[in-house]
């Protein structure tokens, strides 16, 4: 795979995205800049073995926070159970599942904290929350 650098990221963002050993990139779609991820594997009881992660990067960023995440392809869940608070995103020439979860006033952003390394903790996070609000059923 080619993979496009069309901005830079901090050392740090960098040496945390080498150290997960997955391809990433970074591109400028119509004026906004996004971060790809590829090869994530989502924890057990989502149907897709891997997906392609996009995090959104404000031109703000690491000042302004990072917010929401989106998939390609879509998850969903093994059990048929739906996601909540999901919507779509075109971009790179797909469409994307956006899923709407945000830091509270209880887990703000933290500038010069906060980054990409700390997003992706959320995310994992989110993604086994999931399963905390409906318990994985096993299919029959």
């Amino acid at each position: 795979m080619e993979t496009r650098h069309e901005f830079d990221l901090s050392n740090d963002d960098q040496g945390f995205l080498e150290a997960l050993g997955l391809p990433w990139e970074t591109v400028r779609e119509r004026g906004q800049l996004w971060l790809l991820i590829h090869n994530f594997e989502p924890p057990h009881g989502y149907a897709q073995k891997q997906v392609t992660i996009a995090i959104n990067i404000p031109s703000a960023y690491p000042r302004a926070q990072l917010d929401m995440v989106y998939f390609f392809p879509a998850i969903v869940r093994l059990d048929g159970h739906r996601i909540g608070a999901l919507a779509t995103l075109h971009l790179d020439g797909k469409t994307w599942q956006r899923w709407s979860r945000h830091r509270t006033a209880k887990n703000p952003w933290r500038a010069g904290v906060d980054n990409i390394s700390t997003h992706f903790a959320l995310i994992e996070n989110w993604l086994q929350r999931e399963f905390n609000k409906i318990p994985y059923e096993v299919p029959a």
